[in-house]
């Protein structure tokens, strides 16, 4: 499903893609789908995303107890998932999975905490042999960089 063949609803401006559209180019599901919405996208070249971070997820119950904070892991695959929404929609891919194959100069600059909403944008800066792509990452809240890198990806057939 593309952006283009099912419109956002007319009540809420600036989504191009909502929920059901994002489940339907993501393979990932709960608790692991942390992509809520897209309100940018040129699919093989940019998107920018949302990921609303609420206390109801399963990892605050024990990171931490008293101190709820998002673990740098799962930034960084929130940060995927939108870098993979990029190359899902490439025309002329074969069919299959991209996954992780690298990470590079991944930094973290705030804490991610309950209540905060990061505004993720990816940007595609290359793709080899329609096997092997890499993206430009940062996530930020209210205007602060949260982390920021380079992800790699690898098709596996």
């Amino acid at each position: 499903m593309s952006a283009s063949s099912s419109p956002a609803p007319a009540s809420s401006p600036g989504i191009v893609l909502h929920a059901e559209q994002i489940q339907g180019l993501l393979p990932h599901r709960y608790p692991f789908a942390l992509v809520d919405r897209v309100i940018a996208h040129e699919p093989g070249k940019r998107a920018v995303a949302i990921k609303n971070v609420t206390f109801n997820e399963p990892q605050f119950q024990g990171h931490f107890p008293g101190r709820p904070l998002m673990p740098g892991v799962l930034i960084v695959e929130a940060m995927a998932q939108v870098g993979g929404l990029i190359v899902t929609q490439m025309p002329d891919l074969p069919k299959g999975l991209f996954v992780f194959a690298g990470i590079d100069g991944v930094r973290f600059r705030r804490p991610v905490v309950p209540g905060d909403q990061l505004l993720i944008s990816c940007e595609l800066l290359s793709l080899k042999r329609k096997r092997f792509g890499k993206v430009a990452a940062e996530a930020t809240v209210d205007g602060e960089l949260a982390c920021s890198g380079e992800l790699m990806f690898s098709l596996v057939d």
